[in-house]
């Protein structure tokens, strides 16, 4: 995996979530000639989210793969280690990509879960990325400090805990593309950092707290950005795609 824009589809349905991503494969799975060499374009990889999932149940997954989609799974697994462990079996075996659990769980549990999605994906030669949430983009430190009862800052919590998932062996973390050039620092390059939170300039910040530009995710290191409403709502999709891609890649 490289960097790339992932697409959160946080649709109702499997029928709008098709709808929606037809769309955009008219520009991305076209055959393109380049130096007289035929080159594929691959389809946006996409998030799939607790709505669409508990809607639709692993059908969403297999229909994605069949139209060429890379898949994350964000459901977010927090839980005694044992039921983490068996729940990630089971989504390894639907071939997802990438899959993520609660780094407040510990490393116990982010340990089991490895176990677990490496057990359900064995008869897969790519296996899918396991990462962390540090902390949700919609936390702050009044909320950390004043409700959760944290006291230490949230860069420092956030850094401990992508600690704590580099040692349970976990690819790497979900976190706001504030942290992700001070988590590079700490766990090294090779350690994703996969940062929701992204808006264009000028859209609105909705319930998120922690925003920042495809442009500026970039500038701070970001592995991965996940965009949802500034692509899914706007008037303009294909063209709110590609600016993404081209602010955030190049």
């Amino acid at each position: 995996m490289g960097k790339d824009v992932i697409i959160a589809c946080d649709f109702a349905s499997a029928e709008e979530t098709i709808r929606f991503l037809d769309r955009l494969n008219k520009i991305r799975s076209e055959v393109v000639r380049c130096d007289d060499i035929s080159v594929s374009v691959s389809r946006p990889f996409v998030k799939i989210g607790m709505e669409l999932f508990y809607a639709e149940g692993p059908g969403i997954i297999t229909s994605l793969k069949e139209r060429g989609h890379k898949v994350f799974l964000d459901l977010k697994l927090h839980d005694i280690p044992n039921t983490v462990k068996k729940s990630m079996q089971v989504l390894g075996a639907y071939g997802v990509d990438m899959v993520n659990v609660h780094a407040g769980g510990g490393i116990a549990m982010m340990k089991a879960a490895r176990e677990g999605l490496m057990l359900g994906a064995a008869r897969y030669a790519e296996k899918p990325k396991l990462i962390a949430v540090t902390q949700l983009t919609s936390t702050d430190e009044a909320v950390m400090h004043n409700e959760l009862l944290i006291d230490m800052p949230l860069k420092d919590v956030v850094k401990q805990y992508a600690l704590n998932a580099r040692e349970a062996g976990l690819d790497g973390v979900v976190c706001s593309a504030h942290e992700a050039a001070e988590i590079h620092m700490t766990c090294g390059m090779d350690f994703l950092t996969v940062t929701p939170g992204i808006r264009l300039a000028g859209d609105s910040k909705g319930d998120q707290k922690r925003v920042m530009t495809p442009a500026d995710a970039r500038d701070q290191g970001a592995d991965y950005i996940v965009v949802g409403r500034s692509i899914t709502a706007a008037s303009n999709p294909i063209e709110a795609y590609q600016t993404c891609r081209a602010d955030f890649i190049g």
